[in-house]
């Protein structure tokens, strides 16, 4: 997905019933030249009049209000008119169904809002909220199927499970992997993700999935078994997500250590401790995602001899991860979301590729 190479400031539509919240954001926002705010609402109704009225590149987004409440407002808008939306809300650090509903509807991202009170906190973290809120502009909101409504499709195909997936994604992940995971069969090899989201929400997420899925999708604990048949989801929060071990006695370890690639977990990470361990038994997928975060540990498994591909960029929301990794020669094959889940099956060759190593950076 091509991104916005204009240089004129990203018009934000806020949209919250709080007036202090409104004000906060409002002050924020300005203060970063990319960023213009064009207008704010204090609920659903008036807010979709202003999308209409205003065409904002960018909308910010409560959950919780009057009259039509945040995910009403998404499936109305979307079909309509597919801004970008920014769910910044105090509801998710509770409500993390509700959030996810968001993001099945159409949001690109989702920020919590801090809990030490409004006047503290928000300014704190308003740099992050800016950096979001930017990239946001460039990303192509996709409305998905509801979690809850996934069924897993029986395969009768033989499968070698010996060989462990590894999956990175950022936003368009739920989607993305939603469309991914339901397409294993009950003895598809162990899988081992890192999905960007705040704290408190992969549970849940693992949880709705798990109910659409012949394999088991749950949250990761420390010390849990890389098992044939099981996915695990790296928590969010403020732990990496590494390997440990040797085949056939793998297993996840939650390490603190200071963000990669600004993420925390960061799919570099959980790459580069699999090219490390499993190499040539290594199958990579990184998926739809703003940032550079897993290209470099992508490169680390292709050199090890690993299986890996990159989201192509028409099925992505955001082109920016499997984008940088397309760049920096670490990804084998470029496809679209439909028929990453069979490549990812197939076991990798073990054959060492014959490229030239590129170097890639995280900014």
């Amino acid at each position: 997905m091509a991104g916005r190479f204009n240089t004129a400031p990203v018009r934000v539509l806020i949209v919250d019933d709080s007036a202090m919240i409104r004000k906060v954001l409002s002050l924020g926002l300005a203060s970063d030249p990319g960023i213009e705010v064009v207008g704010t609402a204090s609920d659903g109704e008036q807010a979709l009049e202003m999308v209409r009225r205003l065409s904002p590149d960018v909308v910010t987004l409560d959950i919780e209000m009057p009259r039509i409440d945040g995910v009403t407002f998404l499936r109305r808008m979307m079909p309509e008119r597919p801004v970008p939306t920014v769910v910044i809300s105090g509801v998710t650090s509770e409500g993390a169904d509700v959030t996810l509903r968001a993001l099945e509807a159409g949001a690109v991202d989702i920020i919590t809002k801090p809990s030490l009170g409004i006047g503290k906190g928000l300014p704190r973290i308003m740099t992050e909220i800016c950096k979001r809120v930017r990239a946001a502009a460039g990303a192509r909101p996709v409305i998905g199927r509801p979690l809850w409504q996934l069924r897993a499709i029986p395969r009768q195909r033989t499968v070698q499970s010996d060989h462990v997936i590894v999956i990175g994604a950022s936003t368009g992940g739920v989607q993305a992997l939603s469309s991914i995971l339901p397409m294993m069969p009950v003895n598809a090899p162990a899988i081992v993700i890192v999905q960007h989201m705040p704290e408190g929400f992969t549970a849940s997420f693992a949880k709705r999935l798990n109910a659409g899925c012949a394999i088991q999708v749950r949250e990761a604990q420390d010390g849990d078994p890389v098992a044939p048949g099981t996915a695990l989801i790296a928590p969010g929060g403020t732990r990496h997500l590494a390997l440990r071990g040797r085949k056939p006695h793998l297993r996840v370890a939650l390490e603190g250590g200071p963000p990669v690639c600004f993420s925390t977990p960061s799919v570099d990470v959980l790459f580069q401790s699999a090219a490390r361990l499993i190499g040539t038994d290594c199958a990579a997928a990184l998926l739809t995602g703003m940032g550079k975060d897993g290209a470099e540990g992508m490169l680390q498994i292709r050199h090890a001899g690993g299986r890996t591909i990159a989201q192509d960029e028409e099925t992505s929301v955001v082109w920016g991860m499997p984008g940088q990794a397309t760049a920096i020669g670490a990804a084998e094959r470029v496809l679209p979301l439909k028929y990453i889940a069979a490549a990812l099956l197939d076991p990798p060759t073990g054959q060492l590729p014959q490229f030239r190593k590129q170097e890639g950076h995280c900014l």
